[in-house]
């Protein structure tokens, strides 16, 4: 019997979690399809789609780095957060035609959602990172009112992306050398407000440099979130825990993005109460 598929694409692509994620939400519903893994290269991509648009056992792909903003000229339409981001992770077929997604905008601010929710006399995010990951975040954030400090080792790129994801704000770019030595700045009272601390980017993942940022640069009841699956548990998490800061893992956005192209891909909700079991697996 042929089977339906979804599957993400990347390269190199043998460290994506989403083959996991979306297999065993798969078989927790009993769905007879499947989720592979497929190593594409950049200039593979034009050749893929083609072979993939034919398909009809084809249900869509998951797109990870660096493909992210290559494939959006290769496709028919993109949804209007997908081009207002500038980036496409997930890529579904309809009516015969390549309609890009990015669900990594929700992924990320599922897990913040209550405190979206609530009234703040301000909001606040300083946002570690200027890759194509920090993209969807500052859209998310922005759109959300808060307040963006964007932080990278070039700070006019900073201003760049902010000028073009969230040029209506009154939003700040920085050098990332700022936030590595202490500071005595006295915060306000910051009762009532939001503040985030947002590492996106691959600094503290496995094989890359460390992320070099001092706690004393997050104001008083601040939340601290990491993008990096692998640690799952950071040296940026373990300090800020260590400072009695609540922390946010990058396997929160990881699954939060996956269920919303899972429901693109096979038509059902995955799951979700057994987030902690699907948390197990992920880890062994």
């Amino acid at each position: 019997m042929r089977l339906s598929y979804a599957e993400v694409i990347g390269d190199p692509i043998a460290q994506s979690k989403s083959p996991a994620i979306h297999g065993f939400w798969l078989e927790a519903l009993d769905i007879k399809s499947k989720y592979q893994a497929t190593h594409v290269h950049t200039d593979e991509l034009g050749e893929f789609l083609n072979t993939r648009r034919t398909d009809p056992d084809w249900r869509g792909c998951n797109v990870t780095m660096p493909h992210k903003q290559a494939v959006i000229p290769l496709l028919d339409r993109l949804d209007p957060l997908a081009s207002a981001v500038g980036a496409v992770n997930t890529i579904v077929p309809e009516n015969g035609k390549l309609t890009g997604y990015n669900t990594d905008v929700p992924g990320f601010l599922e897990p913040l959602r209550a405190e979206l929710d609530q009234t703040h006399y301000f909001r606040m995010a300083r946002i570690l990172g200027t890759g194509g990951a920090a993209r969807a975040i500052i859209k998310g954030l922005a759109d959300e009112g808060l307040v963006i400090v964007l932080a990278g080792r070039n700070p006019e790129k900073a201003g760049a992306l902010l000028d073009e994801l969230a040029p209506a704000g009154e939003h700040h770019a920085a050098d990332l050398a700022h936030f590595a030595d202490p500071t005595d700045f006295a915060f306000d009272d910051r009762e009532g407000c939001l503040d985030l601390i947002v590492n996106a980017s691959s600094l503290g993942m496995t094989g890359q440099p460390p992320l070099a940022f001092d706690m004393s640069h997050a104001p008083p009841g601040s939340i601290v979130y990491d993008i990096v699956t692998s640690p799952l548990d950071t040296a940026f998490l373990q300090s800020a825990r260590a400072a009695g800061f609540r922390t946010i893992d990058g396997l929160s956005m990881l699954i939060g993005q996956a269920d919303h192209a899972f429901r693109r891909f096979f038509g059902a909700a995955p799951p979700r109460e057994r987030d902690d079991e699907l948390r197990k697996v992920l880890g062994a």
